[in-house]
């Protein structure tokens, strides 16, 4: 069962989304929960269907002491690589709320310093603590609905379905059509391909 980190400091949970994707943004969140906050549907975002996270977002939105969400563009990614990317997503998902948290929790397990503020990473912390899981629930309902607004100028990835993620439909369809401008050309697009050329 999902806790909360504290219940004496304000701590805001950070998470993202999108970072195994070849196309579109990588996309962060970070939530500051109420002590008393509690929802039995919440979880790490990854477990729940779509219709749950898109019931839970804006219960958060409208619970939340405070909330910021940021998209990583795919250009930003390729110049500072996806790891940066994911971290400079979470800071500044953490500059669009309207205070800072007294800590800061992160999933996973690299972060940088924010603000000289006390942070700390922790491994699966979205199926651990609340406001991770939040975060990532919101970062994934943002950047899946970025995605599908991509869907409508470039329907013949299915992002829509897919959401930029590898999947063989995904992969067939770069084999057919090449490259979109919103794909990642850092990362390494088709099995077969040994080497990018810039």
């Amino acid at each position: 069962m999902l806790e909360q980190f504290s219940k004496t400091i304000l701590v805001a949970g950070t998470d993202e989304a999108g970072r195994g994707c070849l196309a579109g943004p990588v996309t962060a969140a970070a939530v500051i929960l109420p002590f008393d906050f509690y929802n039995e549907l919440l979880n790490d975002s990854k477990q729940l269907s779509e219709r749950k996270r898109m019931l839970l977002m804006p219960l958060i939105k409208d619970q939340a002491i405070s909330y910021g969400i940021c998209h990583i563009s795919h250009q930003e990614i390729d110049q500072i690589n996806i790891l940066n990317a994911s971290i400079l997503g979470m800071h500044r998902s953490l500059d669009a709320m309207n205070m800072d948290p007294e800590m800061i929790i992160v999933d996973g397990n690299k972060f940088k310093p924010y603000k000289e503020l006390p942070h700390q990473c922790v491994v699966k912390g979205d199926g651990k603590y609340l406001s991770i899981a939040a975060a990532s629930v919101l970062a994934k309902t943002a950047r899946d609905h970025y995605m599908e607004e991509l869907d409508a100028q470039y329907p013949m990835y299915n992002w829509r379905q897919n959401k930029g993620y590898p999947t063989k439909e995904h992969r067939e369809a770069i084999k057919k059509y090449g490259l979109s401008p919103y794909h990642r050309t850092s990362f390494k697009q088709l099995p077969t391909q040994i080497s990018l050329e810039f």
